[in-house]
């Protein structure tokens, strides 16, 4: 069952965009849910992530410009991002935490460009 991720698309630099992400509510509920990035010719990284219990846990990069949140009752797992740079594009994908192959869905494209 692949997850599906909304909310991409192209901002301008300082920009922001609210990322959207539902997932099947046998996992949902008890998994730790990540954010994850790639660019091409680079590996995926774990950019954010949040536990059951909202713990989270942000990547050096985009720490204090980003918030994961979940609402249990859509098995959905959000990523707030502000304050885009160049730097932040890239296809973005959730999954959970460790990541599970069966999980990965097309992603969502995020381009920062003026």
């Amino acid at each position: 069952v692949q997850l599906v991720e909304s909310g991409g698309g192209l901002v301008q630099p300082g920009g922001s965009l609210r990322l959207s992400c539902r997932a099947p509510g046998s996992i949902f509920s008890i998994w730790t849910m990540g954010w994850y990035r790639q660019v091409p010719g680079k590996q995926r990284d774990l950019v954010a992530s949040i536990t059951s219990r909202r713990q989270t846990n942000y990547a050096d990069s985009v720490k204090g410009r980003v918030t994961i949140s979940r609402d249990d009752a859509k098995n959905t797992v959000y990523l707030q991002m502000n304050n885009l740079s160049p730097d932040d594009a890239a296809v973005y994908y959730c999954n959970t935490v460790p990541s599970l192959n069966p999980y990965w869905g097309q992603g969502i494209q995020v381009t920062v460009s003026s």
